[in-house]
């Protein structure tokens, strides 16, 4: 079992802008990761199995609602905190930052934004602490990045919902204890509902042969003639701005967790490139291979202030969906990128599971795709900078 000997970069002092409290919150996930994660996660990809035995940690360390308030089973941090722990848990696989992504941002937030008081103390405490998990059913068969043409439909039955339609790439769906599913009413209109995995004619079909986030569990949701309770309506918000807004949150955290990726992979490259001798010497002293080193370096300090400068907007409600696109872009990019030099620098090495490098890089192919393309975002900013729509 190789031993995790990863040491984060910090090229320009940002720790020097984290408080104690942020700092104590990163370690200690950090070190979680080190133990409860390195270890088991190489196997865990090659079997394509998400290791249920993390839950519990994941709750432990605050990875499951760190921004949501203690009185509903949160951590109580702040976005930066957040933004951290994102950081940490991608660090030791992108799979593992998504099941605490879709149970934080896509699940208890709009419970807990959206939700009343009694859906909040229903459900939030049991997905803190992890005895529940949930997923976030947006995305369609045939309506991805245009969400808005959904198709997934509940009829008014009088004293219940009837809930018909189908979610597809849906994390943590096939284990999923309840699902926040957004759907359209008979008028048209957006709405999210809550549907528990025990109601009659809800399915979650696992989805197989991933070359990607193995070790996350992805499936679909199925509605057939669902019963879903009245109450299970989150009853205060309406319209597509229901789940962007989860989605704003799921792809800031997205944002630091994408550092964590491209930080392990400039750590191992660097590492490696000191102690792989060729030509009587190490590659570490070639002019290529630091020329890629200095890159990764460069790149991940840009983003780590970028990302840094969006937690303290957000801390101050002052960050927009577009700042939010940029970086969630900029970093999954940054990433991808770093991963393939990376894995150059390895040479032949870098394909094999001894290093994190490859499952980084095919991970990634995931999470520059998910929940906003990499176009997307980029016509996303085009779109504030020009008020003009270009995918409208």
């Amino acid at each position: 079992m190789a031993q995790d000997l990863f040491q984060a970069p910090d090229y320009f002092q940002l720790d020097d802008l984290l408080t104690e409290e942020h700092k104590l919150i990163r370690d200690s996930a950090r070190e979680w990761v080190k133990r409860d994660i390195s270890p088991i996660i190489e196997e865990a990809c090659q079997k394509a199995e998400f290791p249920h035995q993390i839950v519990k940690g994941l709750a432990e360390v605050g990875a499951f609602g760190a921004y949501i308030p203690e009185q509903y089973g949160g951590a109580g941090l702040d976005q930066i905190s957040y933004g951290l722990i994102m950081q940490e848990l991608e660090r030791g696989d992108s799979g593992v930052r998504s099941t605490a992504s879709v149970q934080t941002s896509l699940v208890m937030y709009p419970i807990y934004k959206y939700g009343n008081e009694e859906q909040r103390m229903k459900y939030l405490p049991k997905l803190a602490s992890g005895e529940f998990i949930g997923c976030f059913g947006l995305t369609e068969p045939d309506h991805g990045s245009n969400p808005s043409g959904m198709v997934t439909n509940f009829k008014d039955m009088g004293d219940h919902y009837l809930l018909n339609g189908a979610k597809m790439w849906i994390s943590n769906a096939p284990f999923a204890d309840i699902a926040v599913v957004w759907a359209k009413n008979e008028e048209g209109r957006i709405h999210g509902l809550i549907v528990e995995r025990d109601m009659e004619g809800f399915s979650t079909p696992t989805t197989h042969n991933k070359w990607s986030l193995r070790a996350s569990s992805t499936g679909e949701l199925i509605f057939d003639n669902v019963k879903v309770p009245k109450e299970n309506l989150l009853p205060n918000k309406s319209g597509l701005g229901g789940p962007l807004g989860c989605l704003d949150s799921a792809r800031y955290g997205i944002a630091w967790g994408a550092i964590g990726a491209a930080m392990d992979c400039y750590d191992t490259a660097l590492r490696y490139s000191k102690e792989r001798i060729q030509f009587e010497k190490p590659i570490a002293s070639f002019q290529l291979q630091q020329k890629k080193l200095a890159e990764m370096i460069t790149e991940i300090t840009k983003a780590q202030l970028l990302t840094w400068r969006l937690g303290t907007l957000r801390n101050e409600d002052r960050a927009t969906s577009a700042q939010i696109s940029m970086a969630k872009r900029n970093n999954v990019d940054m990433a991808l990128k770093i991963a393939r030099e990376a894995r150059q620098v390895l040479g032949a090495m870098g394909i094999t599971g001894e290093y994190s490098i490859m499952r980084h890089m095919m991970n990634l192919e995931s999470v520059i795709t998910y929940e906003g393309t990499h176009d997307i975002h980029l016509l996303i900013t085009g779109l504030d900078i020009t008020g003009i729509a270009a995918f409208k």
